[in-house]
């Protein structure tokens, strides 16, 4: 089970290694939050289409649809609004009807009632900050914590199902800056016009490099995790900085996914190359 905040995260976290436990016949469910109503349009080629202004929630549900169809697994809304970027300084108030705004265990119990309905045995989520602070991804990452423990307690939210331990938790290491590293040097090596140079004159450290335990090859799932992306069309831009990278290159440099494991019910022992390492032969 992945649980992210809107429509479009699960395509660009961890979207390459869904899509290869999928095709493997492990059953994947996507957990969105929030319905991603509050989203800029980001695609230029639709920022005046009529549709899209006109429907905002409706054309992002069917993005997610077939995104979900690209990487083969099954999706799911949990039901919660999204709270918008605020930007300004001071930054405005939160929308009353937030995401992040909603009470803990009111978005816990929602959680776990799914939890204990598809029974996973790995569950991914975000870092404490988030994987970027955007309040509605750092209140995945609380309610993620929240639910993993309530769902294995008999006494917590009796009345959304029968218990169900997971027996590991990850977070996603999407945006590493080793990852950005290797494929940006890789690309100047080529005589190529790499997308981030901004990137690592800006970034001095990755302290999240240390924490990694887990990498999953998932290479010859880019394609999916493309099509995915490319799904979200009014997040996504065609032209942008995600399909700058020549695929060969990218395959080369980084066949991989990063992942952080933060708790285990199993023995394990890292590093792993499996997310359910401990938990089958």
């Amino acid at each position: 089970m992945a649980v992210h905040a809107h429509p479009d995260d699960e395509s660009s976290k961890g979207a390459a290694t869904m899509a290869r436990y999928a095709h493997e016949g492990v059953e994947v469910l996507v957990v969105t939050c929030t319905g991603g109503e509050r989203g800029d349009i980001l695609n230029p080629r639709l920022q005046d289409d009529p549709e899209v202004q006109r429907d905002m929630t409706g054309y992002r549900r069917r993005e997610m649809a077939a995104a979900a169809q690209a990487l083969g697994v099954r999706q799911l809304w949990l039901g919660f609004v999204d709270s918008g970027l605020p930007e300004g300084d001071p930054l405005p108030p939160l929308p009353e009807d937030a995401f992040a705004l909603v009470p803990v265990d009111e978005a816990a119990e929602a959680l776990v009632r799914v939890v204990r309905e598809f029974r996973p045995h790995v569950m991914t989520t975000y870092n404490e900050n988030g994987g970027y602070p955007h309040p509605d991804h750092i209140m995945t990452h609380t309610v993620s914590m929240a639910a993993f423990d309530a769902a294995a307690d008999p006494e917590k939210f009796p009345q959304a199902g029968q218990p169900w331990e997971v027996s590991k938790l990850y977070y996603d290491h999407g945006f590493s800056r080793a990852r950005i590293h290797a494929v940006h040097e890789a690309m100047v090596e080529q005589g190529l016009e790499s997308p981030f140079a901004e990137w690592m004159d800006r970034w001095d450290r990755d302290d999240r490099a240390e924490k990694v335990t887990t990498r999953i090859h998932c290479a010859d799932y880019f394609d999916h995790r493309d099509r995915a992306l490319l799904a979200h069309a009014t997040q996504i831009d065609p032209d942008g900085f995600f399909f700058a990278v020549p695929r060969d290159l990218e395959r080369q440099v980084w066949p991989i996914e990063e992942y952080e494991l933060v708790h285990s019910r199993v023995p394990t022992s890292t590093p792993e190359d499996d997310l359910f390492a401990g938990l089958r032969p």
